[in-house]
């Protein structure tokens, strides 16, 4: 490791922990590094000029840049887990007869709290589902349950009330209608596929419009992305958006939005663990990500999320030491039930 990358490494970590910009004094001081406090000023200069590090407005000291923090993922974090993660996470997994959608979710709890940043789960895209079946369970006269399943696990229902002009045999007929024709179809093709098919059904469904809404209904939420967030509560520990009102409207508005979310991931490169550091409208906010292989051969993507200052080094260990177990157990357990539901430039420091 160079000099200049020793100092990099220096500033990055002790930012990480301090959230306050750095001089060359408190290098010296904190860290003992063998060299004057003036070859440290001209080392950090030269890290300022190649777009390492920036100057804060408020000190003489700096903070790393987005291209700062990317050299330091890339070429000077460590690898640390600690053993915590591991034995909560073993504590899951040796739990019997769990969904998937539980798995996940207990493993995203687990590293939002261990990482203290939130956690996000991503569904697979909904263009690549497509609908298996259509049931209908009858719960009285006057009121059933239609559950909808994916290909890839995922299960929704919706319940309605008759209103006494329909049997519940015209229900049961109906739906075997619509199962028989739209089974195979992808998931964001539904409802635009059900509309299309309603000309063509109108004699059959005189009186049963009750129960096209309510498969309509239906459909229009399960069409939805599905993201859920885990350790929402860290975030707004962070001083980067407690204190700034601005900044975390920015964050509530990405975290609230799954296309938004999806999309801010979709410059991820081949790595088993991405880093997307700031970029447009998320300027302040950094996400580490993995893909889980869950049953049914799909991708689901893991994240943590959390201001540019996060601890790099802890969050990307665990998230793909998490993602690698994850993808061990459930290739192990592929007979098992599945649900799931909805809940820069970076040239070298000289």
């Amino acid at each position: 490791m160079t000099r200049s990358e020793q100092i990099l490494k220096l500033i990055v970590e002790h930012f990480i922990k301090t959230a306050q910009p750095v001089g060359s004094h408190t290098l010296l001081e904190e860290y003992g590094l063998d060299c004057s406090s003036a070859t440290i000023r001209n080392e950090m200069n030269a890290l300022e000029k190649e777009g390492f590090l920036e100057k804060t407005h408020t000190s003489s000291g700096r903070v790393p840049s987005p291209k700062g923090y990317k050299y330091y993922c890339d070429n000077l974090r460590g690898d640390r887990i600690d053993s915590s993660v591991k034995y909560a996470l073993q504590s899951v997994l040796e739990k019997k007869a769990q969904s998937v959608e539980e798995v996940i979710k207990q493993s995203c709890s687990i590293l939002a709290d261990m990482t203290n940043l939130a956690s996000v789960v991503l569904g697979p895209k909904i263009n690549e589902e497509h609908l298996v079946s259509i049931q209908i369970i009858p719960l009285s006269s006057n009121s059933a349950t239609a559950v909808f399943v994916t290909d890839q696990g995922y299960v929704e229902n919706k319940t309605f009330l008759l209103d006494g002009k329909e049997s519940m045999d015209d229900v049961v007929k109906t739906v075997n209608l619509l199962n028989d024709r739209l089974k195979g179809t992808p998931i964001a093709d539904l409802v635009d596929k059900m509309e299309a098919m309603k000309p063509a059904l109108s004699d059959f469904m005189v009186g049963q419009d009750i129960i096209y809404q309510a498969l309509l209904e239906a459909f229009l939420k399960f069409a939805e992305e599905r993201m859920n967030l885990y350790g929402k509560e860290n975030l707004l520990s962070q001083p980067e958006f407690a204190d700034d009102a601005k900044k975390l409207r920015k964050l509530l508005g990405l975290i609230d939005d799954p296309k938004a979310f999806r999309e801010a991931l979709e410059e991820d490169d081949s790595s088993r663990v991405s880093v997307h550091i700031g970029g447009d409208g998320t300027e302040d906010v950094s996400i580490v990500s993995a893909k889980v292989n869950i049953p049914g051969g799909k991708n689901a993507s893991i994240s943590l999320l959390g201001p540019t200052r996060m601890d790099y080094e802890k969050a990307m260990a665990t998230l793909d030491y998490v993602s690698q177990t994850l993808d061990q157990f459930f290739a192990q357990n592929q007979e098992g039930g599945t649900s799931w539901k909805n809940e820069t430039n970076n040239k070298k420091p000289n």
